[in-house]
């Protein structure tokens, strides 16, 4: 199969789909790899690694998007790059459907077969391919929120570890997820007073066996919620409900029983924010003021730290690449019904029942494409 990568151009992404190291996984088999060149910059990686590693270097991404069977990529294709894409060939990267209609509108009319990172499952409900990222998100939720939370940037000017004689900072997690776990893990790391929120018993009962005395765990509902909400000095929005749009917990009446200052870090930006007041933000203009609270958006967290962000996450989309490649997407996803749970738009139809759902598609299953 030839597959391409091209450059990643959506605001400040230094990330690449596909690392040297995982190019030659894919020429040792046979395949051929087409990278933009200049595409593994933003990771450190040059050129000449890649075509140490079998691959080939074309310049610009019009061959790339005309010529190549599969395209891996990191975030979802702008919209000059959709207009690339074609019939019968394969899209491979984070899509984050259901908060963007003309993005879905674009892949449906193209034709391609689109299966995104974010919705490809494992064991038990996992989701494998999306977890390194919310590793990241989560950890780097953290640090821009202490960022935010200083003075010349517009918060309270509060330090999250305070110091001897000054209470730390209210640190408030809603969802003990992924995201959620990480962001707590460096929050109590700073010395923070760490409180997580999240519906589950089980999830409660996981985080709170973990930090025992170090963080609070508490159920979510509105009354604890907004109780939480007055005393917080940082909140992490860190709800996921996958191929949806996030659920908007915080609303702006909200804000108003706020410390002002305080900071919400919505990491669920890419499915639609699960604040009211959210809107994506990039790492040009971080963050803005609703209400006296400062708000941090930024849609593509992890490609601040673009190099470890890239190799974690070619860890886990790198198997599926290698065995579509192999056998071809169709007998792939019917030998791993994990990662058939991946796709989202086929020629012309959507076939992830969250997105129809959320966008007003009828919905084809997976199931029926397969047969």
């Amino acid at each position: 199969m030839r597959i391409g990568c091209p450059t990643e151009i959506k605001n400040h992404e230094y990330r690449v789909g596909l690392t040297p190291e995982s190019a030659r996984e894919l020429t040792h088999r046979g395949n051929e790899v087409w990278i933009q060149s200049g595409a593994g910059m933003g990771i450190g990686a040059t050129d000449e690694e890649y075509n140490a590693a079998g691959a080939t270097i074309v310049d610009g991404p019009d061959a790339i998007f005309a010529e190549c069977e599969m395209i891996v990529k990191v975030k979802e294709p702008q919209a000059e790059e959709r207009a690339k894409l074609r019939e019968d060939q394969i899209l491979y990267t984070y899509l984050h459907l259901a908060p963007d209609p003309d993005q879905t509108k674009d892949l449906v009319d193209s034709g391609v077969t689109a299966i995104a990172y974010e919705t490809v499952t494992g064991l038990g409900g996992r989701l494998p391919l999306l977890t390194p990222m919310s590793q990241v998100a989560g950890r780097m939720s953290i640090q821009a929120g202490a960022n935010a939370l200083e003075k010349a940037h517009g918060g309270r000017g509060v330090l999250i570890g305070g110091v001897p004689g000054v209470l730390p900072g209210k640190v408030v997690v809603i969802g003990g997820g992924v995201v959620g776990f990480n962001a707590a893990q460096m929050a109590v790391g700073l010395g923070g007073d760490v409180e997580i929120l999240d519906r589950d018993p089980d999830v409660l009962e996981k985080v709170g066996t973990f930090f025992e005395a170090r963080a609070s765990t508490r159920f979510s509902n509105k009354t604890n919620l907004e109780d939480s909400l007055r005393q917080a000095d940082l909140v992490i929005g860190a709800v996921l409900i996958p191929g949806a749009a996030a659920p908007k917990l915080v609303s702006r009446e909200m804000l108003s029983e706020m410390k002002p200052g305080a900071v919400l870090v919505d990491v669920a930006i890419d499915q639609g924010g699960c604040f009211e007041t959210s809107r994506p933000t990039t790492h040009d203009d971080p963050t803005y003021v609703v209400d006296d609270i400062v708000h941090y958006c930024v849609a593509n967290m992890p490609g601040a730290v673009a190099r470890t962000s890239t190799y974690a996450l070619n860890n886990v989309t790198l198997p599926h690449a290698l065995r579509m490649a192999k056998l071809g997407w169709k007998e792939a996803m019917r030998e791993n019904p994990f990662l058939a749970e991946g796709l989202n738009v086929h020629k012309g139809e959507v076939t992830y029942e969250a997105v129809a759902t959320e966008l007003g598609y009828d919905h084809r299953p997976v199931t029926d494409v397969l047969a």
